[in-house]
């Protein structure tokens, strides 16, 4: 069986264990993206929460089955429950994601990365220039990145290098989305060629995204299959998604439908999937 076969057959038993298992999400995540992050969690059949207070972040990690956190609308509060709920995750052997909204922007921003980075993600998940700037934070790269607010200026090849590194580095496994979604654990490279165009005309798709990768690294310690199923299921709902909708409206209300109603059918169809060894 070839590995992108073996990787398909993977996210299709994935999507029906958290189905089954629906595994509690906690999301410390910005104000931007709280409501399509947890509704499309519930659409594609996972539970939930939105918990950030750092009076009690942290137990409620300890509850979860995964954390994500996502940096896009910092505070001293936000940031303080963010460190509460990744240090109790880590702790509790808990899988956690990192979503480094606006990587590179500013100081703090980079502060809180890089303070983020030592209490070790389980995954990274951004687009180019956010997964180049969160390696030069980390001190893996030292090209800057160029980025436009949160908006990425660089294809995902151009963060490979980057990625690997990071991957290598922290032990982790790092995903950059785009057109070509690219996924490593700094051995082994996914590219997964789904989505449309328009998800990027609908705020917080990609926060969103994060959210569903969460659930995903709660069914199995594979974490590089976990995240190559996440990516490539969205981006499979989306395409079907963008294919009946007359714009970013009806798109992301179509979009939670497709979550919903994916299965194993339009997966084995439609995923458009590779991977490849990497040289050490």
């Amino acid at each position: 069986m070839s590995t992108s076969c073996a990787l398909t057959d993977a996210a299709c038993r994935l999507l029906d264990d958290l189905r089954q298992k629906r595994p509690l999400v906690q999301n410390v995540t910005n104000y931007v993206a709280m409501d399509l992050s947890a509704n499309a969690l519930l659409a594609i059949g996972a539970s939930p929460a939105m918990v950030h207070a750092p009076e009690e972040a942290g137990e409620f990690a300890a509850l979860s089955d995964a954390v994500v956190i996502n940096i896009g609308t910092l505070s001293k509060t936000f940031v303080a429950g963010m460190m509460e709920a990744a240090r109790v995750a880590g702790a509790s052997s808990k899988p956690w994601v990192l979503d480094p909204v606006g990587a590179g922007a500013t100081k703090y921003r980079n502060e809180t990365i890089a303070e983020l980075l030592a209490l070790k993600p389980t995954v990274i998940r951004g687009n180019a220039s956010e997964i180049i700037a969160v390696a030069r934070v980390a001190g893996f790269f030292h090209e800057a990145a160029a980025g436009k607010g949160v908006d990425s200026l660089h294809g995902t090849e151009a963060a490979l290098e980057p990625a690997l590194a990071l991957a290598r580095g922290l032990g982790c496994v790092v995903a950059a989305t785009g057109a070509v979604d690219l996924v490593t654990d700094g051995a082994r490279v996914a590219r997964i060629a789904n989505g449309a165009p328009i998800m990027a005309q609908v705020t917080a798709s990609g926060c969103a995204l994060s959210g569903i990768l969460g659930a995903f690294v709660a069914l199995t310690p594979d974490f590089f299959a976990a995240t190559v199923a996440a990516l490539g299921i969205y981006g499979v709902a989306g395409e079907i998604a963008a294919a009946g909708c007359a714009g970013p409206g009806s798109f992301r209300v179509a979009l939670l439908d497709q979550l919903a109603g994916v299965g194993g059918e339009a997966l084995r169809a439609r995923l458009k999937l590779s991977q490849s060894a990497v040289e050490i």
